[in-house]
Order: structure tokens, then sequence, then C-alpha cells
């Protein structure tokens, strides 16, 4: 997996793209949105709905997501 592709940044806002195995043998996309405004650093973790049958395709949900997000961020 490219690091490159697992990171995007809009201002002062950083998604992290991360994808973890669920109880059910299925793949659950995860985003970390960070904001730094040079002082602290906040947090909020977002999850995919939908469960994945692999974790390519968790990762594309998170993509999706994390973009979504992003998009919806005024600067």
């Amino acid at each position: 997996m490219d690091m490159d592709d697992t990171i995007y940044t809009k201002g002062l806002y950083t998604a992290t793209l991360g994808v973890r195995a669920t109880d059910l043998g299925q793949y659950q996309g995860l985003v970390s949105l960070a904001r730094d405004d040079g002082e602290e650093t906040d947090a909020t973790l977002y999850e995919v709905d939908a469960s994945s049958e692999n974790e390519a395709e968790a990762l594309e949900e998170a993509r999706a997501l994390a973009h979504r997000i992003l998009g919806e961020i005024e600067l």
C-alpha cells in the first residue's frame, strides 16, 4: 500500500485512511480526521457504514468517505 494514497490534506485538516478486520471476516474502512491549528491536534474517527469483502475494497470506501468529509469542510 502506497502511503501517498492513504493521507489527504485540506487546509489545516488531514484525513488518514485505514482498514480494520471485522469479527465476521470482512473489512471496514476508517478515516481519521485531524485538525492541526499549530497548538493542539484533535482527531475524529469516522467509520464506513458498510463492510467490504477485502482490504482493497474497504480502502476504496474509506477513500470515498475521506473525499466526502474534506469536500464538506469550508476553509
